[in-house]
């Protein structure tokens, strides 16, 4: 596969770009308090992490024993409301991210973002990250769209960057993110850095598997890359 001629990647934002698990530990912790309910731990949260908000709450409430749901709509107003606030809560890129991105900026790359983060709060975290000239669009969740793995995401944001899946690479930390970038028919990076191991990851079989972003920047920049490369 001639990795040169990729002209498009598209991040996930949690776990990938930048280290979050502060601000939506902490805007967990804050809806069980005010429900009256036990705080789930920082290790809880990594694992409940990466399906979106409906499904961080639902984890959340039956690891504190609420498993029949009974607090779950009160607690999904009041985490929306407090993540509001929080979403940016100690969220700093990851070593090297800032550089990679400006780099593959500066050589043409169209940039996205597809999260399954609450569509506002994910264009809110990467405007207070990197500011709006990086990105060239920025997805998160919305109601009128399935959450990954669906695909549908990545072929609506590759519409919006005017790319295809065979001019794309698609990023990401998580088991979630490498189903959505094989369903997408989109060669597919997995990072060790972020919220899963790298067990984890070589399970779901990614097309690549880095370990910083300096490693990244170069496999993606790379003019040409063997699909035989691939670490399973």
């Amino acid at each position: 596969m001639n990795c040169g001629k990729w002209t498009t990647c598209i991040f996930d934002l949690d776990g990938t770009l930048l280290d979050t698990l502060k601000s939506m530990y902490v805007s967990v912790n804050k809806t069980m308090d005010r429900l009256g309910l036990p705080a789930i731990t920082i290790d809880e949260c990594r694992r409940f992490v990466g399906c979106g908000a409906d499904y961080l709450i639902r984890e959340s409430l039956k690891a504190v024993g609420d498993v029949e749901m009974t607090c779950f709509n009160d607690a999904k107003r009041m985490y929306a409301e407090i993540f509001r606030d929080y979403c940016t809560y100690d969220t700093i890129p990851y070593k090297g991210i800032t550089e990679l991105l400006g780099n593959l900026k500066s050589k043409g790359f169209k940039l996205g973002v597809l999260s399954n983060k609450p569509h506002e709060r994910a264009n809110q975290v990467i405007l207070n990250a990197f500011g709006d000239e990086i990105f060239d669009a920025v997805m998160g969740q919305c109601d009128d769209r399935p959450r990954k793995p669906d695909p549908a995401g990545v072929y609506e944001l590759l519409g919006m960057l005017k790319g295809t899946p065979e001019s794309c690479v698609y990023i990401g930390d998580s088991e979630i993110d490498v189903r959505t970038g094989r369903r997408a028919g989109i060669f597919t990076i997995a990072v060790s850095w972020g919220f899963r191991d790298r067990m984890l990851l070589t399970a779901e079989h990614p097309d690549f598997i880095a370990d910083n972003a300096e490693g990244l920047g170069r496999y993606i920049l790379a003019d040409h890359c063997i699909l035989e490369s691939r670490e399973e």
